[in-house]
């Protein structure tokens, strides 16, 4: 869907005033490219640039922004706890993510965790002022494939989770850290979270993965990580 603006296009609050979003992202590059989008577009403005959660939540309640584009992946903290943090205050900001990981394991818990749309940084060139704009209107936005699964989904059943899928939010993170080469001690420092709290998830992930030690674990998490790409 291309980017111009048609003369029925919808936007946040009136016609002549365009809607503010903020961009919440660790990377300078991604954000400076996202933000140079957005510039060109009469109906959008960035109201602020953000890398990590604590400055996202301040920004969110100076600027107010009408929309928040946010990554997972963020210094000292994961996208999908900051989406639920803005929830629990009460902030009903729509939220689009733009990640590089995997949607098929990464959309469906942001959208329940208070996003209202997903889309993978591969498809983002051609699609991004498009899944704003989506969002902004109110609807969700999210691949055809993954549309086509969560339809599947509610046809047949939701089916138990299994594998890698099986694992809850904080899990998977901390299995994304693992495969990344974080030791037990950084882990917990990043996640400001205990050491015995993130052994007792690395029981957990191994019990549900049937992996049979912690260097099985550690093989599986590099070789997730490195197929994420």
């Amino acid at each position: 869907m291309p980017d111009s603006v048609s003369p029925d296009s919808s936007r946040s609050g009136t016609d002549r005033t365009p809607a503010p979003v903020l961009i919440v992202d660790d990377h300078p590059m991604i954000r400076e490219g996202l933000a140079a989008r957005i510039a060109v577009q009469p109906d959008l403005i960035v109201c602020g640039e953000a890398s990590d959660a604590d400055q996202a939540l301040a920004l969110l309640d100076s600027e107010q922004p009408a929309l928040i584009v946010l990554d997972l992946v963020l210094k000292g903290s994961h996208g999908l706890d900051l989406i639920k943090k803005i929830r629990r205050r009460g902030n009903t900001v729509k939220i689009l993510v733009l990640s590089a990981l995997e949607e098929s394991l990464y959309a469906e818990r942001a959208l329940q965790a208070g996003a209202q749309g997903y889309i993978n940084k591969q498809q983002a060139q051609e699609n991004v002022i498009d899944a704003i704009r989506t969002v902004l209107r109110g609807e969700h936005y999210l691949s055809v494939e993954m549309r086509e699964r969560l339809v599947g989904h509610a046809l047949s059943g939701t089916p138990k989770p299994s594998g890698i899928a099986s694992l809850s939010d904080r899990e998977l993170e901390i299995f994304r850290l693992i495969g990344q080469g974080q030791s037990t001690r950084a882990i917990a420092a990043d996640l400001h979270l205990s050491i015995h709290t993130i052994e007792a998830h690395r029981t957990n992930i191994r019990a549900k993965l049937n992996l049979r030690d912690g260097a099985e674990l550690v093989q599986q998490a590099i070789q997730w990580v490195l197929e994420q790409g």
